[in-house]
């Protein structure tokens, strides 16, 4: 297979040009959002840049401790997303989401470098890096749609929570059609992805080995098992997460711990 093509950087710039169209839309309806774009793009362009010289250095230095230091702050910037999006107090968030980032990406990264793609050195950055992230990444918005799921049904169906206590049932008992609810909500989308994977849509991840120069069936393997393992991923720290801030929001007696009002 041929290396990879380069992009040059006034190739991007010109390319940027196409922009005028998503400004033309927010400028036309009146959306409000210019200023936001460009903090985003700009954001955007600064991280990339940033992180490619970054991941660059990581590569060449492949040290065991800085991997593991740049996965530990992985971990810290997602569960600080996921905090700053959910309703609840960060006291109630806080631990719940880092456990369950951190159960869900150990176990993975451990069969997945381990076990199937087994680089030598086991701790080689360019493997371990980009797995973590596109775990973690991918984590992100299923946990902030489950606890937001679920905050909203405990304010929307309080009373119908309050009358499952009143006939018997434990705070775990009565919670759980609002888990389902919120797990099934943050499910969905991946789900969904899945589905259409191959059929709609071509995913970045194997798209950006084929343009790579990587064999259509290897990235195909490639994408195979990182959909296999963002799903698992997402699954354990979504029920974890909100499996803990159930407890930690309700009392043992059954009454919030957080304001519904």
């Amino acid at each position: 297979m041929q290396n990879v093509i380069d992009i040059h950087w006034w190739q991007l710039v010109l390319f940027s040009l196409t922009l005028i169209i998503p400004y033309y839309i927010n400028q036309h309806y009146q959306l409000g959002l210019l200023k936001e774009t460009i903090i985003s793009l700009t954001r955007m362009t600064l991280q990339l840049i940033l992180i490619g010289i970054y991941l660059e250095l990581l590569f060449e230095l492949n040290s065991v401790w800085i991997n593991l230091a740049w996965m530990f702050a992985m971990v810290l910037v997602g569960g600080s997303a996921i905090i700053n999006k959910v309703q609840f107090p960060k006291r109630i968030v806080l631990l719940p989401i880092i456990l369950s980032l951190v159960a869900g990406l150990i176990p993975l990264m451990a069969i997945l470098i381990f076990g199937i793609i087994q680089p030598d050195p086991f701790y080689h950055a360019r493997y371990v890096i980009p797995l973590a992230g596109m775990l973690l990444g991918n984590s992100i918005s299923s946990n902030i749609i489950c606890l937001q799921s679920y905050y909203s049904a405990l304010q929307e169906r309080w009373p119908e929570y309050q009358a499952a206590l009143a006939l018997g049932a434990s705070p775990s008992d009565a919670t759980k059609p609002f888990v389902q609810d919120a797990l099934n909500k943050a499910l969905s989308p991946i789900l969904a992805t899945m589905a259409t994977t191959g059929l709609v849509t071509i995913p970045g991840m194997m798209t950006g080995q084929i343009l790579g120069g990587a064999s259509p069936i290897v990235a195909i393997k490639y994408q195979l098992m990182i959909m296999l393992a963002i799903f698992v991923m997402m699954s354990i720290t979504i029920t974890v997460s909100l499996w803990l801030v159930a407890k930690r929001s309700i009392s043992v007696e059954g009454k919030p711990q957080v304001s519904l009002a």
